[in-house]
């Protein structure tokens, strides 16, 4: 779940291993890319923490910091075919 903490939205993602958590980080590097809006991101070999925060707004939180927050949480959902 997303917190917002210091002017920034935040959420550790953990993953069952390098491989995986590796790709979640390209699907969200690609979707960022896609909506112009990039996160501040670590990673720990199975774990990924991301911060958002409009650094044009004066590094505040806003509606493009919470679309994309909720586009990465679209990525992790199962897919419905």
């Amino acid at each position: 779940m997303w917190e917002e903490q210091n002017n920034k939205l935040v959420q550790n993602f953990q993953f069952s291993d390098f491989q995986e958590a590796f790709a979640f980080m390209t699907r969200v590097a690609f979707l960022a890319e896609k909506m112009d809006h990039h996160p501040n991101w670590s990673n720990v070999y199975n774990k990924v923490s991301i911060e958002l925060t409009t650094h044009d707004a004066g590094n505040l939180v806003t509606e493009k910091d919470r679309k994309l927050a909720l586009a990465i949480d679209n990525l992790l959902k199962p897919s419905k075919n």
